[in-house]
């Protein structure tokens, strides 16, 4: 690491931010920029990669490495960058547009392989840059261009798709915590795979107040919960309220101090855990039943594809008889012509 100290001025590129007044995508940037100056790589070091949308204007934004790729192909790019050259530090910037529909299938695998890079997934459950047309985690029955009568699909849940996927780190924040974004993105680039940060993003124009039920005042202390690991699982304005499992299995809230629950029976938040059942739990907790989850809910480690790439190529070179094209040219049958 670097021994020269960095601001998140110095992340910043000379191009003026072209978003709406008061989207979500400010917070964003602000929060990557912080981390990328409190982990102290130099810019050089990092590639940022986008697909179409909004948030895929990010690049431009950004006085790093950079590349504006097509449309859902942002992963497939990120993943080809991150095995040409295992040093850069890789984030790709996604919509939930780009990401989970035209982009679905390079999402999971990228997940599955467990590859070293960052998705920053921006989930404003709209498609914000062609005009607000339903995404593939707009709310059931939302209102929208194209579905005037309510939308009649089940929406995509990130985690869901992620740990069906094999996924070992998931961490969730919403685009106004500008400080627990950038701690995310700094606990998913030291996690070695595939690092999946959902954004909670609000869209002004198209989908004002997507997140309210957790971001307004008078109720986020109460319908937010904030994970680390190795901590009880509490939360309220007056931190006074707590996860446990009732006899089916299933998360509920207690309040600590009522019918003899003390802080000893609140769950222990585990993140390092294989099985991702307690993850998948908390993941899916809704508001205001429950609280939605923020932070790291999923930090397991595994080795990952770019890593054991170099070791087979490596151990491939070692043993084989092939060390140079004239090795190659005349290896097997060969003839001379005469």
């Amino acid at each position: 690491m670097c021994e020269i100290k960095y601001t998140p001025k110095d992340f910043k590129s000379d191009q003026e931010l072209r978003w709406c007044p008061g989207c979500g995508d400010y917070g964003i940037i602000s929060s990557v920029q912080k981390a990328m100056a409190e982990l102290g790589y130099p810019r050089e070091n990092w590639a940022v990669i986008s697909g179409i949308g909004c948030s895929s204007r990010f690049p431009y934004y950004m006085n790093t490495y950079g590349f504006h790729t097509i449309h859902g192909r942002a992963a497939a790019i990120a993943s080809g960058v991150k095995c040409a050259n295992p040093d850069l530090k890789v984030i790709q910037i996604s919509g939930d547009g780009d990401a989970m529909a035209i982009g679905g299938n390079h999402f999971i695998h990228a997940i599955r392989r467990n590859i070293d890079m960052t998705i920053l997934l921006f989930n404003n459950e709209i498609y914000g840059l062609t005009k607000g047309q339903y995404s593939p985690t707009t709310k059931y029955g939302k209102v929208t261009k194209t579905s005037p009568y309510g939308t009649i699909e089940q929406p995509f849940h990130p985690a869901e798709l992620a740990l069906g996927a094999q996924g070992k780190f998931f961490a969730r924040s919403i685009d106004t915590n500008v400080k627990l974004t950038a701690r995310l993105v700094q606990e998913a680039d030291k996690h070695k795979g595939t690092s999946l940060v959902e954004v909670l993003q609000n869209c002004v124009i198209y989908n004002d107040g997507a997140h309210s039920i957790i971001t307004d005042k008078e109720h986020k202390d109460d319908r937010q919960i904030v994970l680390e690991h190795g901590k009880p699982m509490i939360f309220g304005k007056e931190k006074n309220k707590g996860l446990m499992l009732n006899s089916q299995g299933r998360l509920i809230v207690v309040t600590i101090g009522e019918h003899g629950i003390t802080e000893k029976d609140i769950l222990i938040h585990d993140s390092c855990s294989d099985d991702p059942h307690m993850h998948w739990l908390l993941a899916n907790m809704t508001a205001p039943e429950l609280p939605v989850a923020l932070g790291v809910i999923r930090n397991v480690k595994e080795s990952c594809y770019n890593e054991k790439m170099e070791e087979q190529i490596t151990e491939v070179k070692n043993t084989s008889n092939i060390k140079c094209m004239d090795d190659l040219l005349n290896s097997g049958d060969t003839w001379e012509v005469e």
